[in-house]
């Protein structure tokens, strides 16, 4: 019975290894339709929507299965509890790459569109945000974990400058509000998808350690 249960929790981790795969690479493809200017990878995006769907339902039925058969305790609950909320965080990056790819669709359709120097920079952390908290997940590192946790701010700074700017070009340049309010939008989906890494790099904390570190809980202890 043990052996059937830690063959169960391996194969829920390899379920959401793999969401996680298919989540970074929609977000690199949305990313670079953007970058590209690119119609067909936005498309691609959109359609690859319905398979991160379908993996979140697979793995929360897993996870049912788990915790009304099995009564997990200690560790192993904690793992199954943390799989839950990043299996949730997974799918709404899904989204957030989605909804890049649908701004890319505008901005191609627009003449003359420039990107801040801000986006590239966001683009540049936020990825390896995602990849560093998935890695984190994979390698069960709390190390790298928090590293997650303490490069959000930059992300947060970055898209208030971008908002900013796209501010005044709504007042300067009417002719280029829509490509300005596009682009507000890339900058707070990847402001977003940089918020549900550090989710993830949360919860490999909560399984590793069993500490909580939402909301600076960790501070407030001491």
């Amino acid at each position: 019975m043990e052996r059937h249960f830690q063959r169960e929790l391996e194969s829920l981790k390899t379920s959401l290894i793999k969401m996680g795969s298919v989540v970074e690479e929609n977000i690199a493809l949305a990313i670079r339709s953007v970058m590209e200017n690119n119609q067909e990878l936005a498309l691609k995006v959109i359609e690859s929507d319905t398979r991160v769907d379908a993996l979140e339902i697979e793995i929360d039925n897993a996870i049912v299965d788990l915790l009304a058969l099995q009564q997990p305790v200690a560790s192993d609950l904690r793992f199954i509890l943390a799989a839950l909320k990043i299996n949730n965080d997974l799918e709404r990056i899904g989204d957030h790459a989605v909804n890049i790819a649908q701004a890319a669709q505008v901005l191609c359709s627009l003449p003359n569109v420039e990107l801040m120097d801000e986006i590239p920079k966001m683009v540049e952390i936020t990825r390896t945000m995602l990849k560093d908290a998935i890695d984190s997940f994979i390698l069960l590192d709390p190390v790298k974990a928090r590293i997650v946790l303490k490069t959000d701010d930059q992300i947060d700074d970055l898209n208030r400058i971008v908002i900013r700017k796209v501010i005044e070009l709504l007042k300067s340049n009417k002719q280029t509000a829509e490509c300005g309010l596009e682009l507000s939008l890339v900058s707070r989906n990847l402001e977003r998808v940089a918020d549900l890494a550090t989710n993830i790099a949360e919860e490999v904390i909560f399984h590793t350690q069993a500490r909580v570190v939402k909301h600076h809980a960790e501070d407030k202890e001491h």
